[in-house]
């Protein structure tokens, strides 16, 4: 029998895998620490009285560039904040479309909502900044500037060092995230949890993306939806997702680990507001992650990329009058007098309060299975819940605080029940009032029509 035909169609084949299959990305990663100089004040905590000087961990702003076997792109461009603003959000996307030819599609800004992070731009504008003396505003908005210098040039250095590499992807659990709406006081969470009788829904999916080059570990990308809410003094860290990275990154010498915050508004890392609770939990999510990495299981990505982006105009219920404002603005509560004020003064200069918000929703596919999903706001775990039932499961990651993080966003349960996620947090952020009942289905549509 002739084997040369056999051998010749078996060499085509594996010839044509290598093309066309993982060997066909490109990926860079790179780093730049953006710990605050001076002194600037903290987000997240109304409660806070003073800007912050001290640091506990540095905090970063990292980005990892990808590209297909076609030449398609994309950045996740991560970081160790609270949030982001619209307009800071938009002035980093211009400055890399301007500098790189990447275009706002190809960019997921994706911050990891530590509480131990500075305030940026206008972001949660009634909790800190319109209450701030001008020399403390200035401050954050110099530290926004820099900021965005940053940002473009994390982007620059990662697309600068792109060459080929593997992608495999795989999912593991951690289990320290607890639903902070349906288990009060927190005091009582341990003796919940060990009787199992933690109520609620919960998301304890860890999503991990390996990038590997030539078999060495150069990248992981992670997601895990829970607030960086572990500690609220005033020392600068990452909190838990801080840990976790360091952890891995320790563990993988010459390897950056960068985190997305899943769906996790109202999910908390409980018991908490300890240093060693937030070293705990980093620990115990980069262990889940580091079990991923050493599986045999992963799968590889396929070398195929897809990025869609778009903004919906997302509906507010009932507008306040300029008569409920006005009384509003007399309120003994000076987050909601700040509000008020504030939304006054949009008026008088001619531009009225606005009936929707251009919500930006972000849906990705990464070879033939992976969709990740990125979604503006703090979103409620209802959200990823429905959208992994409905479309891939695990394979579906749906990350919050990405983009813009203008406020609350909650799933029409949550609007319903009302409360701190569902109504008043709106206070804070700026915004007139909560969100229409439909505004979970117009967000769901928009995600099944960029996934088509």
């Amino acid at each position: 029998m002739n084997r040369r035909p056999i051998l010749l169609a078996l060499a085509f084949l594996l010839v044509g895998c290598s093309v066309t299959g993982a060997a066909g990305w490109k990926a860079g990663v790179a780093k730049v620490k953006i710990t605050p100089a001076g002194p600037v004040w903290m987000s997240g905590y109304a409660s806070r009285n003073r800007p912050c000087t001290q640091k506990l961990t540095d905090i970063w702003a990292k980005a990892l560039a990808i590209q297909d076997s076609d030449g398609n792109k994309a950045v996740f461009l991560t970081a160790d904040l609270i949030g982001i603003d619209r307009p800071t959000s938009q002035a980093v996307c211009r400055q890399i479309e301007k500098t790189l030819g990447i275009k706002r599609h190809q960019i997921a800004i994706c911050t990891s909502h530590t509480h131990t992070g500075p305030a940026i731009g206008l972001n949660l504008p009634a909790a800190h900044y319109l209450l701030l003396k001008k020399q403390e505003q200035e401050a954050i908005l110099a530290y926004t500037r820099t900021l965005q210098d940053n940002m473009v040039k994390v982007v620059a250095m990662a697309v600068g060092k792109m060459a080929p590499v593997d992608l495999t992807w795989g999912s593991g659990r951690a289990t320290f995230a607890v639903n902070r709406r349906n288990n009060r006081p927190e005091s009582k969470v341990p003796e919940l949890r060990k009787a199992g009788k933690l109520r609620g829904p919960v998301d304890h999916d860890v999503p991990v993306m390996a990038v590997r080059r030539d078999g060495k570990l150069i990248a992981t990308l992670f997601g895990y939806a829970c607030h960086a809410t572990t500690m609220s003094f005033y020392k600068w860290s990452g909190d838990y997702p801080g840990f976790a990275q360091i952890e891995l990154e320790k563990k993988h010498p010459g390897s950056i680990a960068l985190f997305w915050a899943g769906c996790g508004a109202d999910q908390n890392p409980l018991p908490r507001r300890t240093v060693e609770l937030a070293k705990q939990y980093g620990k115990r999510l980069a262990v889940a992650v580091d079990a991923v990495l050493s599986s045999k299981k992963m799968k590889v990505i396929q070398a195929d990329l897809a990025t869609n982006y778009a903004e919906v105009p997302l509906p507010l219920d009932k507008l306040p009058t300029i008569s409920d404002l006005n009384k509003q603005a007399e309120s003994k509560n000076r987050y909601i007098k700040a509000r008020a004020k504030m939304l006054l003064e949009q008026i008088a200069n001619g531009k009225p309060l606005a009936q929707t918000y251009p919500y930006p929703i972000s849906v990705w596919k990464l070879g033939k299975e992976i969709q990740f999903v990125a979604l503006g706001g703090e979103v409620v775990v209802d959200f990823a819940i429905r959208l992994k039932a409905e479309m891939r499961g695990v394979k579906t990651w749906v990350s919050g605080y990405s983009n813009d993080v203008m406020a609350y966003i909650a799933s029409r349960r949550v609007l319903r029940e009302g409360g701190y996620e569902g109504e008043t947090a709106m206070i804070y952020y700026g915004l007139p009032t909560k969100w229409a009942m439909a505004s979970e289905e117009i967000i769901v549509k928009e995600v099944r029509r960029q996934a088509k």
